[in-house]
Protein backbone atom coordinates (compact mmCIF):
# COMPACT_ATOMS: atom_id res chain seq x y z
CA UNK A 1 0.00 0.00 0.00
CA UNK A 2 3.05 2.21 1.03
CA UNK A 3 3.54 2.48 -3.06
CA UNK A 4 0.10 2.86 -4.21
CA UNK A 5 0.01 6.04 -1.93
CA UNK A 6 3.22 7.31 -3.31
CA UNK A 7 2.47 6.71 -6.99
CA UNK A 8 -1.25 8.41 -6.04
CA UNK A 9 0.92 11.45 -5.30
CA UNK A 10 3.84 11.13 -8.02
CA UNK A 11 1.14 10.58 -10.61
CA UNK A 12 -1.67 13.14 -9.52
CA UNK A 13 0.06 15.84 -7.43
CA UNK A 14 3.93 16.31 -7.68
CA UNK A 15 4.02 19.53 -8.20
CA UNK A 16 1.87 19.97 -4.31
CA UNK A 17 4.54 17.69 -2.83
CA UNK A 18 7.29 19.10 -0.93
CA UNK A 19 8.78 15.68 0.75
CA UNK A 20 7.56 12.92 1.11
CA UNK A 21 8.91 10.91 5.29
CA UNK A 22 9.13 7.54 6.40
CA UNK A 23 9.35 8.13 9.97
CA UNK A 24 9.17 4.90 12.40
CA UNK A 25 7.88 3.12 9.61
CA UNK A 26 4.85 5.54 8.88
CA UNK A 27 4.74 7.26 5.58
CA UNK A 28 3.73 11.10 5.66
CA UNK A 29 3.90 13.28 2.42
CA UNK A 30 4.18 17.36 3.21
CA UNK A 31 2.11 19.40 1.04
CA UNK A 32 1.86 23.03 -0.19
CA UNK A 33 -1.09 24.12 1.78
CA UNK A 34 -3.28 25.01 -1.52
CA UNK A 35 -3.53 21.78 -2.39
CA UNK A 36 -5.00 20.17 0.81
CA UNK A 37 -8.26 19.63 -0.03
CA UNK A 38 -7.90 18.77 -3.90
CA UNK A 39 -5.76 15.95 -2.95
CA UNK A 40 -8.36 14.87 0.13
CA UNK A 41 -10.84 15.36 -2.82
CA UNK A 42 -9.08 13.03 -5.16
CA UNK A 43 -8.07 10.19 -2.30
CA UNK A 44 -11.91 10.16 -1.49
CA UNK A 45 -12.69 9.11 -4.56
CA UNK A 46 -10.19 6.66 -5.57
CA UNK A 47 -11.70 3.22 -4.88
CA UNK A 48 -8.50 1.56 -5.15
CA UNK A 49 -6.92 3.38 -2.39
CA UNK A 50 -10.30 3.15 -0.80
CA UNK A 51 -8.85 6.54 1.86
CA UNK A 52 -12.47 7.18 3.72
CA UNK A 53 -11.50 7.60 7.27
CA UNK A 54 -10.07 11.00 9.06
CA UNK A 55 -8.71 9.55 12.25
CA UNK A 56 -7.36 12.72 13.47
CA UNK A 57 -6.07 16.40 12.83
CA UNK A 58 -3.79 17.74 15.19
CA UNK A 59 -1.13 20.30 14.94
CA UNK A 60 2.52 21.53 16.00
CA UNK A 61 3.76 25.15 16.74
CA UNK A 62 7.53 25.02 15.86
CA UNK A 63 8.70 28.69 17.46
CA UNK A 64 12.07 28.64 18.34
CA UNK A 65 12.86 25.37 16.59
CA UNK A 66 15.41 25.30 13.88
CA UNK A 67 12.14 23.77 11.98
CA UNK A 68 10.46 26.95 12.44
CA UNK A 69 12.30 28.02 9.10
CA UNK A 70 9.76 25.87 7.20
CA UNK A 71 6.65 27.48 8.82
CA UNK A 72 6.04 28.02 12.55
CA UNK A 73 2.75 25.93 12.63
CA UNK A 74 2.68 22.10 11.04
CA UNK A 75 -0.88 20.67 10.53
CA UNK A 76 -1.25 16.95 10.67
CA UNK A 77 -3.99 15.04 9.01
CA UNK A 78 -4.02 11.28 9.76
CA UNK A 79 -5.81 9.64 7.19
CA UNK A 80 -7.04 5.62 7.24
CA UNK A 81 -7.66 2.64 4.22
CA UNK A 82 -10.28 0.37 6.40
CA UNK A 83 -10.15 -2.32 3.72
CA UNK A 84 -6.71 -2.30 3.26
CA UNK A 85 -6.07 -1.33 6.61
CA UNK A 86 -3.21 1.31 6.08
CA UNK A 87 -2.62 4.77 8.09
CA UNK A 88 -0.58 7.52 6.77
CA UNK A 89 -0.17 10.94 7.48
CA UNK A 90 -0.58 14.23 4.85
CA UNK A 91 1.24 17.67 6.52
CA UNK A 92 1.05 21.22 5.81
CA UNK A 93 3.36 24.04 7.23
CA UNK A 94 2.04 27.41 7.73
CA UNK A 95 3.35 30.79 8.31
CA UNK A 96 3.06 31.78 11.71
CA UNK A 97 1.78 35.45 11.16
CA UNK A 98 -1.52 34.02 9.75
CA UNK A 99 -2.39 30.22 9.50
CA UNK A 100 -5.04 29.71 7.47
CA UNK A 101 -5.86 26.27 5.66
CA UNK A 102 -8.74 25.08 3.68
CA UNK A 103 -11.25 23.11 5.47
CA UNK A 104 -12.27 19.18 5.24
CA UNK A 105 -15.91 19.39 6.55
CA UNK A 106 -17.39 19.55 2.85
CA UNK A 107 -15.64 15.74 3.18
CA UNK A 108 -15.17 14.32 6.59
CA UNK A 109 -18.24 15.03 8.97
CA UNK A 110 -16.12 14.65 11.77
CA UNK A 111 -12.84 17.02 10.45
CA UNK A 112 -15.89 19.83 12.09
CA UNK A 113 -15.26 18.58 15.89
CA UNK A 114 -11.51 18.25 14.76
CA UNK A 115 -10.95 21.73 13.28
CA UNK A 116 -12.50 23.49 16.37
CA UNK A 117 -10.15 21.62 18.57
CA UNK A 118 -7.15 23.13 16.27
CA UNK A 119 -8.62 26.34 16.24
CA UNK A 120 -9.68 26.60 20.04
CA UNK A 121 -5.93 25.47 21.06
CA UNK A 122 -3.51 26.59 18.15
CA UNK A 123 -5.19 29.08 16.27
CA UNK A 124 -5.49 27.84 13.07
CA UNK A 125 -7.77 29.43 10.78
CA UNK A 126 -10.17 26.60 8.58
CA UNK A 127 -11.47 29.05 5.37
CA UNK A 128 -14.70 27.67 4.88
CA UNK A 129 -15.95 25.53 7.88
CA UNK A 130 -19.46 26.40 8.47
CA UNK A 131 -18.95 27.43 12.30
CA UNK A 132 -15.76 27.71 13.62
CA UNK A 133 -15.79 28.31 17.19
CA UNK A 134 -14.08 27.77 20.65
CA UNK A 135 -14.98 24.15 21.97
CA UNK A 136 -12.31 23.84 24.64
CA UNK A 137 -11.64 27.02 26.63
CA UNK A 138 -13.70 29.65 27.77
CA UNK A 139 -15.28 32.24 25.59
CA UNK A 140 -13.23 35.00 27.39
CA UNK A 141 -9.82 33.32 27.35
CA UNK A 142 -7.50 35.70 24.98
CA UNK A 143 -5.22 33.23 22.75
CA UNK A 144 -4.38 29.90 22.63
CA UNK A 145 -3.25 27.40 25.18
CA UNK A 146 -0.50 25.19 22.53
CA UNK A 147 0.98 27.47 21.10
CA UNK A 148 4.58 28.19 22.54
CA UNK A 149 4.50 31.50 23.31
CA UNK A 150 1.14 31.54 25.60
CA UNK A 151 1.87 32.86 28.60
CA UNK A 152 2.15 30.44 31.50
CA UNK A 153 -0.57 31.35 34.47
CA UNK A 154 -1.72 29.74 37.53
CA UNK A 155 -5.22 31.13 37.46
CA UNK A 156 -7.97 28.15 37.44
CA UNK A 157 -10.31 29.19 34.67
CA UNK A 158 -14.08 29.41 35.50
CA UNK A 159 -16.63 28.23 33.53
CA UNK A 160 -19.71 30.15 33.44
CA UNK A 161 -21.84 27.57 31.81
CA UNK A 162 -23.74 26.82 35.07
CA UNK A 163 -23.04 30.31 36.75
CA UNK A 164 -25.65 31.55 38.95
CA UNK A 165 -27.05 27.68 39.24
CA UNK A 166 -27.49 25.76 42.85
CA UNK A 167 -25.65 22.53 42.76
CA UNK A 168 -27.56 19.95 43.14
CA UNK A 169 -27.76 17.90 46.75
CA UNK A 170 -26.82 14.36 47.20
CA UNK A 171 -28.66 12.26 49.54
Amino acid sequence: MEDKIRTFFNSNFSEAVIKEDDFRQQQSFYIKPEFLVEICEALLDDDDLDVKFLSDITSLDWLGHEEEKNGRFEVIYNLYSLSHHYRFFIKVRLDGKDPKIGSLTDLWAGANWLECEVFDLMGIYFEGHPHLTKILTPEDLEGHPLRKDFPLTWEQPVFNWNKGQPPEVIK
